[in-house]
């Protein structure tokens, strides 16, 4: 009886020992008022600006206002089940989402929850949505090429890994179109892709993800979405959350492209938080760091120098504008960020001129650095003749009479405007937009009727490909072409015109 109550005695011991007084210090506020998706808080004395608020029921929230006597805190979930005096703990850390290959291939919510039925995601990462901006030591100039596999940008408007390119245009006119293309166009090129849809349909979304599997391209693939019948604060961080997934890929030596779709949708949901914040609004009701909001986005998309890995993050922002006025508030600081801007135009859209890409107004200020020298040379003069050839085109209306050399510059026009046009989720490789543009700038097509261009394109690449393939492997293992390789050019095109004569 006494050993056994000696053995308990020391076990007793052992464990008073043993004993490490832990406390745990919690800071606590109550909720005052909530609704609309912000709840304002009382007694979080300690809390930090962007911190993660944890509220009952498995809600959370941001801390966005911190103000004299209470905390204004968006939440990232429904707000019904919340109500007046409620408990709220700050949580020391601000919203995280999961990174890496594992996201691959799913459809994902703002906060890196799976949404596509799939089961979970075993991610092993997770990083803050908001990050820091690489410097300008670390990064390096945009010199290597993003090809979308649409020849009117690769040719016109290239855009460079690690380049910020805004897509703009009013809806309905082939915005989308463009990030569809550009993603099915990196199926073998080892870039990954990170689609964000904000405030979009449902069934939008669900369409994009079935062509995306129909094309093989989802499993290099994120789709982030924040649909319209998502709260605003969702809305608001799913572009940031996107961006967080994009940067593994960047910080660890890869490639990835990320789109935005769209900015001026993620301005919306921000205005509705800032005004219900009682932040007050300035020009058309948008709050001061509006601009912020958006250039702390864009910066994130970098080249990063060789020494940390030479990965990049290429950003295509998309804004949609009401009646063409990209004079707007939100286009003209999208605009003022990016590195260049793609303009659709509806009246092209409408003229049946696809992808409907305003020359004019679209500009990328990387320019031939993110060009392989072939289409560099190529394309040279591509640009200026349709913009000469649109002038010219809106002068000739007049119907006044024209001298040989303005209708040769205009039939010229035609038919480089015809040879551009290209149906959706049809990229083209490289070499294949080099050999169809040289013969279109060189006046190869001349000749040919302006309603036969597109037949004569479509023919003569697949000629090239099974008489000459040798020219299409030459331009892309060189990247150049010399006087040799002209001199092939020229000769399979004119023995073409040949057969395609006898058939026209």
């Amino acid at each position: 009886m006494a050993s056994g109550f000696s053995e308990i005695t020391s076990i007793i011991k052992k464990e008073i020992e043993g004993y490490e007084e832990k406390l745990k210090l919690e800071n606590v506020g109550h909720v005052m008022q909530v609704g609309d998706g912000v709840a304002r808080i009382y007694g979080l004395d300690n809390c930090m600006s962007s911190e993660l608020l944890e509220f009952p029921e498995n809600v959370y929230g941001i801390a966005m206002n911190l103000e004299e006597d209470n905390v204004g805190a968006i939440l990232l979930g429904s707000d019904e089940k919340i109500k007046e005096g409620d408990i709220v703990k700050t949580t020391g850390k601000i919203v995280q989402v999961p990174v890496g290959k594992a996201l691959l291939g799913r459809v994902v919510n703002a906060l890196g929850q799976p949404i596509d039925g799939k089961g979970p995601i075993a991610a092993e990462q997770f990083k803050p949505i908001e990050g820091t901006t690489p410097n300008v030591v670390e990064r390096q100039p945009v010199k290597e090429p993003l090809q979308t596999g649409i020849k009117a940008i690769d040719a016109m408007i290239p855009i460079g890994r690690g380049q910020r390119e805004l897509i703009i245009g009013d809806r309905q006119t082939g915005k989308t179109a463009i990030l569809i293309d550009t993603i099915i166009n990196q199926r073998e090129s080892g870039v990954y892709c990170i689609y964000v849809a904000i405030g979009q349909k449902m069934s939008t979304v669900a369409d994009l993800v079935k062509t995306l599997e129909d094309s093989k391209v989802l499993d290099i693939s994120i789709v982030v979405v924040a649909s319209a019948g998502d709260p605003a604060p969702l809305q608001y961080i799913a572009p940031y959350a996107g961006c967080a997934m994009g940067e593994y890929f960047r910080d660890n030596g890869m490639h990835a492209v990320i789109m935005y779709d769209d900015l001026y949708k993620h301005a919306i949901a921000y205005r509705q938080i800032s005004l219900l914040l009682r932040r007050p609004p300035g020009r058309e009701a948008f709050p001061g760091d509006i601009f912020n909001l958006h250039s702390r986005l864009l910066e994130r998309a970098a080249k990063l120098g060789n020494e940390l890995g030479g990965g990049s993050l290429t950003a295509l922002p998309v804004v949609e504008t009401q009646g063409g006025d990209y004079s707007a508030y939100i286009p003209t600081n999208v605009i003022s960020i990016t590195d260049g801007q793609i303009y659709l135009e509806g009246d092209l859209f409408n003229a049946g001129i696809r992808p409907a890409i305003s020359v004019g107004l679209s500009v990328s200020r990387v320019g031939g650095n993110a060009q392989i020298p072939a289409m560099k040379k190529v394309a040279g003069m591509l640009r200026l003749t349709l913009a000469q050839y649109r002038e010219l085109a809106s002068f000739a209306q007049f119907g006044s009479e024209l001298d040989k050399y303005t209708q040769a510059q205009l039939a010229k026009g035609e038919r480089l405007v015809e040879i551009l046009k290209q149906p959706q989720y049809d990229p083209i490789s490289v070499e294949d937009q080099i050999i169809s543009i040289f013969a279109g700038v060189n006046g190869f097509l001349d000749d040919i009727a302006v309603n036969k261009i597109k037949a004569f394109d479509k023919e003569f690449l697949k000629f090239m490909r099974e008489k000459h393939a040798s020219v299409g492997i030459e331009i892309k293992e060189k990247k150049k072409i010399d006087q040799e390789l002209i001199h092939k050019l020229e000769n399979a095109i004119n023995e073409f015109k040949q057969t395609f004569a006898k058939k026209g």
